[in-house]
C-alpha cells in the first residue's frame, strides 16, 4: 500500500521557557541535547498554523528516540491547569526505566507535579503487569515513567540501565473505534488492546472510576516509539476540545515519516485540502486526527515516490 506511515520520528512539544525545560529533561530524565536551531520563514509559520512566527528548537534524545521542544515567538497560552487524563487534550510520553524506585527517586529531586496518586502503581497482570507513574513537567505537560517486567514490552527494554528510551506517545481519543479506522487508513496496525479499570488504574490516572480502552498501534517499520490510543469510557472528560493555536503549550505534534505524502493525503478525510509545504527540500503537511491531535507528516527522503 502506497501512502502509509513508516515510523513515528519524534514528538514535537511546545514549551515556554526553553532553557528551563531542556534542563529538566536533561537532569531529571537523562535526555541528551542533539542540537538547538532556529526555525522561521513564511513556510514554517504557515505549516505550524502561526503565520509569521519563529521559534527556538531543541532536539533531545533518550536512547535512540527523540523529543523536540519548541519555544515560539510569539508564545502561546500556558498549558490548561485543570486538564485531566481523560480530556481530549491529554497526550503523554512514556519513558522506559530499568529501575522504577531509582528513577522515581531521581525525578523527586526536581520540580514536577504528580498525576498518579501514591507514587508508582503496578497494574494487574491481565493488562501487562507493568509499573508506571504519571506526572507533569514544570510547564504542565504529561509524562509517564514505565517499567516492563521480564517478557513484557519490546525486547529493547530488557537491558540494563536507568532511563532507557521512549516507548510510546499516548493520546486520549473521543471514539476508539473511529480513531482506529483513521489511523488504520494511514497504515498503522493494532499490536495490543486491553481494557483497564480498577483501583490501580484510578491511582495511576488520578481519576475516580477510570475505565479505559488502550489500543497500541505500530507503524510500518515498527517501533518504538509506537502510538497508544486511550479511549476513556469513564470518566468521559472534556470531549469538546477547545481550539488551541499552533503555538499554545497544550499542543504536541506527532512527527510521522511517510512513504508517499500525496497518496496518503488523498486517502484521509480532509487530507486532500491540506496544504503541502516544502521546507529545505522536504515535503510536509499538517493534519488533525478525529480528536484534534496534530500530525506533522513528512515525506521520507529515502522513500520519496518516483
Amino acid at each position: 500500500m502506497n501512502g502509509r506511515v513508516l515510523r513515528l520520528r519524534r514528538v514535537s512539544r511546545n514549551v515556554g521557557d526553553l532553557a528551563r525545560m531542556v534542563a529538566f529533561y536533561r537532569e531529571a530524565l537523562a535526555f541528551s541535547v542533539m542540537e538547538q536551531v532556529r526555525m522561521d520563514g513564511p513556510g514554517w509559520g504557515e505549516l505550524m498554523g502561526v503565520p509569521g512566527a519563529c521559534a527556538r528548537v531543541a532536539r533531545l534524545r533518550l536512547g535512540v528516540q527523540e523529543l523536540e521542544l519548541v519555544a515560539f515567538d510569539p508564545p502561546g497560552a500556558a498549558y490548561p491547569a485543570q486538564a485531566g487524563a481523560s480530556d481530549l487534550c491529554f497526550q503523554h510520553l512514556a519513558i522506559v526505566v530499568g529501575d522504577m524506585p531509582a528513577a522515581y527517586a531521581r525525578l523527586g529531586r526536581h520540580s514536577f507535579a504528580p498525576i498518579s496518586v501514591g507514587g508508582p502503581q503496578t497494574l494487574p497482570a491481565n493488562t501487562g503487569g507493568v509499573s508506571a507513574f504519571k506526572f507533569r513537567d514544570p510547564e504542565g505537560h504529561p509524562l509517564e515513567l514505565i517499567h516492563f517486567p521480564a517478557g513484557v514490552g519490546a525486547p529493547c527494554w530488557q537491558v540494563p540501565g536507568l532511563f532507557l528510551g521512549i516507548d510510546h506517545s499516548a493520546i486520549a481519543v473521543a471514539d476508539a473505534e473511529a480513531s482506529m479506522d483513521f489511523y488504520g487508513r494511514m497504515g498503522w496496525r493494532p499490536s495490543v488492546r486491553t481494557h483497564n479499570r480498577g483501583p490501580e488504574q484510578d491511582r495511576l490516572d488520578g481519576l475516580h472510576g477510570a475505565d479505559v480502552d488502550v489500543v497500541g498501534l505500530e507503524a510500518a517499520r515498527g517501533g518504538p516509539p509506537h502510538l497508544e490510543l486511550l479511549g476513556y469510557r469513564m470518566p468521559p472528560g472534556n470531549r469538546s476540545r477547545p481550539h488551541a493555536a499552533g503555538n499554545d503549550r497544550v499542543v504536541d505534534r506527532l512527527v510521522l515519516e511517510v512513504d508517499d505524502l500525496p497518496a496518503l493525503l488523498a486517502r484521509l478525510p480532509g487530507g486532500a485540502g491540506a496544504p503541502v509545504v516544502d521546507l529545505d527540500g522536504q515535503a510536509m503537511a499538517m493534519l488533525k486526527d478525529p480528536s484534534g491531535h496534530r500530525l506533522l507528516l513528512q515525506q521520507g527522503l529515502s522513500a520519496a515516490p518516483g
